[in-house]
Formats: C-alpha cells, structure tokens, sequence
C-alpha cells in the first residue's frame, strides 16, 4: 500500500479539532478525579461507619465495572430520568469519576505514609482538625502522590478514545469519521497513534524525572 502524504494533509484540520476535544477531556476529566478522590479518601478516614461503609461500597462498585459501561449508563440511562448533558460532559463526568476511585486509593496510601510522629505534633500543638490538615498532613501527602496521580492522566489519555461511542468527536473519533469518508485508513490512524506517544512518552519521562526529584 502507497502511503498518501496528500491524505495525511486533508486529515491534518480534522486531527486539531480532535487533540482539543481530547484535551479538553482529559484536562476536565483529572481535576474531577483529583478533586473527587481527595473527597473519597478523606470521608473514609472519618470515624463514622455510616459514612466510610457507603462509600466504600460505591467506590468498590464504581472501580470493579467497566468505564464503557458506567459511559453508556451516564448517557443513555440518565436521560430517562430527565438528567441529560452534552456528550462530551459526560464523557467528561465518566472518565472523572471512574478514576476517582483510583486516585483515592493513592492519596490513601500517601496520607498513611505521613509519619505518625507529624500527626502527634499537631495535636501537641492543639491546631484544629482543619489546620492539621491542611497544614502539615495534605500538603506532605501530596508531595508523595504528585507521580502515581500523574501516572493515572496518562493513563485517562489512553482511555479518551472510548469516548467515540457516545459521538464525541476527539482524535480517533476525527480519524475513524475521516477513514469511513474517504476510504483512508492507514494515513490517519497512523498520525493518531503517533500522536498518542508523542504525548504519553514525554509525559512519563517527565514523571519519573519528578518523581526522582520529590523523593530526595
């Protein structure tokens, strides 16, 4: 097969309008996943069993069903419960919220690993609960999970794709649309998995570069 430069230059148009979208969701799609697995984690930290065990049980169900699946429930069920959004908000909501319930298992992990010590000189000091936390134990908690979070929006970019099945145009959504139009598939396919590694590398190069520089 002759590869098409001239095909590659018609599809180019259609691929920016897909890396936004598919920024757009990305970018959207981890604030709501960091914001709402810090809620997470610190509302299973609460000494109250009626909060930590509903929690736990939507998180657990949330994490252990497919992201496609919670995708078409948020798109083709909500509706008929008079609850309707734009594609791409929920595919923004869906991505946001199924990682969510991994990015609480890291700030978990990262509000354990404060030393017991840090917790003992707060209360020695008699701060109040906010200012404990928000003084000495979140921002020693954050530092620790700065990599694995960014671990996990890389791994929502390679997720963003599952979006085409609920008509959100981003990057293979463009190329799939473009292939079926003009009977071209090795030339747009072929930019958009080069564009996927020429985001993802850099990001995890740049990961463990932070990572090296946080543990000193």
């Amino acid at each position: 097969m002759k590869w098409d430069w001239s095909a590659v230059g018609d599809f180019m148009p259609h691929f920016w309008d897909g890396l936004l979208v598919t920024l757009q969701a990305l970018a959207l799609g981890s604030v709501i996943s960091f914001a709402l697995g810090l809620v997470w984690a610190l509302l299973m930290r609460t000494p109250t069993r009626w909060v930590r065990w509903p929690v736990g049980v939507v998180t657990e169900f949330i994490r252990n069903t497919p992201l496609l699946v919670q995708l078409f429930f948020l798109f083709y069920v909500l509706p008929e419960w008079n609850i309707t959004f734009s594609a791409l908000t929920t595919g923004v909501v869906a991505i946001g919220l199924h990682y969510s319930t991994y990015t609480m298992q890291v700030y978990r992990a990262g509000i354990e690993a404060v030393p017991a010590g840090q917790w003992e000189a707060a209360r020695a000091l008699s701060l109040p609960v906010r200012r404990t936390w928000t003084a000495v134990i979140l921002p020693q908690a954050i530092r620790r999970v700065v990599p694995p979070l960014g671990n996990y929006v890389i791994s929502m970019l390679k997720d963003t794709p599952i979006l085409m099945v609920i008509t959100v145009m981003e990057m293979l959504g463009e190329a799939r649309l473009y292939s079926q139009q003009h009977f071209q598939f090795t030339e747009p396919l072929t930019v958009i998995g080069v564009a996927f590694i020429l985001i993802s590398y850099p990001a995890s190069l740049l990961l463990r570069a932070l990572e090296r520089r946080l543990v000193r």
